[in-house]
């Protein structure tokens, strides 16, 4: 067991720093210092926040909390988010963040509180104390205003750069990682997301930095924000640099911490999937355990089970898929629980490969019902 949990931790460990990297091929390695794991933290939070995925989004806080993110950072994180995707996004997803904090209470987790902002001397007027931090993002002067609605330049200068940047407990690069995240997740933006690629890259984040973020995007959230925001970094530092192959079109294999076992055969999978049955029903045990590995793209047909399954996501990036609800992304450390005789699907995400241990008890009623199988369309769901 020690050494199964040292080699998880090695693998996890492996695949964080070196993401940008593996997604999108190198021909040279990117410049500067990777994401930390805080900072790396930061981009699902606001991409699932961004996109009003409080499912996915409460699984996120929970893990930016473990890498060491202060509960006070978080909130930060979630109060920037409403000038980029709006109230009603920001406020579902604090409430979301207040039921993490409390439910990490009560199992007796103990999270940093972290410092308050401090108060903000303005001066007067406040729009040149804005347009001071909007300078010093962006790197030049700022001086451009919004002639066909003049408040709109109002409001930027005194709310979003005085009252937002000038909150001083999230720093600039923290506030660029969440930022980029955010518009590269709602997309349709691009205008916006390469401006702050180019202000995250003025307040010091390295090439590799950035590219870290999209590769994030890419293998986490959604192939076309990651590939979105590759385009445009290529464009800063030249596609034939360090990163010429979008994420979208490099899978990730990992290698799973248990054997693969054998390929199945048979009409109850699409695409590549290997068995390894760890333990079987018999006299001594009612609950099979089995090691299942998805190569990218791969998935179950539709299934249930009558005595209910529980999944421990090992190795990857994949989905899950409960019928009438929307389709989760699932990573590596996930637990699922999939209830009795309630229809669902999964497998691997098209860029990633998946692995879990499934265990299948079976009280007399049959361990699963296969049914159709998942069709394109509603496996691309999350992709579009």
């Amino acid at each position: 067991m020690s050494s199964t949990f040292k080699l998880t931790v090695y693998v996890c460990l492996a695949l964080a720093v070196s993401a940008s990297s593996i997604a999108y091929g190198q021909q040279k390695d990117p410049g500067g210092q990777p994401l930390s794991l805080k900072q790396e933290a930061i981009v699902p939070i606001s991409a699932y926040a961004a996109k009003g995925d409080q499912i996915n989004l409460k699984g996120a806080l929970g893990k930016g909390l473990e890498a060491g993110l202060t509960i006070n950072e978080i909130k930060e994180i979630l109060v920037q988010l409403y000038a980029y995707a709006g109230f009603p996004r920001s406020l579902n997803a604090i409430n979301t963040f207040q039921t993490v904090v409390n439910e990490r209470k009560l199992k007796g987790k103990i999270d940093i509180e972290g410092r308050e902002p401090s108060k903000i001397d303005y001066g007067d007027p406040k729009y040149k104390f804005g347009k001071g931090v909007q300078a010093k993002l962006t790197g030049r002067s700022a001086n451009s205003t919004q002639d066909f609605v003049p408040v709109i330049d109002t409001f930027l200068k005194e709310h979003l750069f005085a009252d937002i940047f000038g909150r001083d407990n999230l720093d600039y690069q923290s506030r660029e990682i969440a930022t980029i995240s955010i518009l590269a997740a709602i997309g349709g933006v691009e205008g916006q997301l390469r401006s702050h690629l180019s202000v995250g890259q003025n307040t010091g984040l390295t090439e590799r930095q950035l590219r870290g973020i999209a590769a994030k995007l890419s293998a986490e959230i959604d192939r076309n924000a990651g590939s979105s925001a590759a385009e445009i970094l290529n464009g800063m530092y030249g596609s034939t640099g360090s990163a010429v192959t979008p994420a979208s079109e490099q899978a990730i294999v990992s290698e799973p911490t248990f054997s693969k076992g054998n390929k199945v055969s048979g009409n109850n999978f699409t695409g590549d999937v290997w068995v390894n049955m760890l333990t079987s029903v018999g006299p001594s045990t009612s609950t099979s355990v089995g090691n299942v590995t998805f190569a990218p793209k791969a998935r179950s047909n539709w299934h249930l089970h009558p005595s209910g399954q529980i999944l421990l996501i090992t190795d990857g990036v994949g989905y899950y898929q409960e019928k009438s609800q929307p389709i989760r992304l699932i990573h590596k450390g996930d637990v699922i629980k999939c209830p009795a005789n309630v229809a669902h699907w999964h497998g691997a995400s098209p860029d990633r490969s998946l692995s879990h241990i499934a265990l299948s008890p079976d009280n007399g009623k049959g361990a699963v019902v296969w049914l159709e199988k998942v069709t394109d369309e509603e496996y691309n769901k999350l992709n579009k």
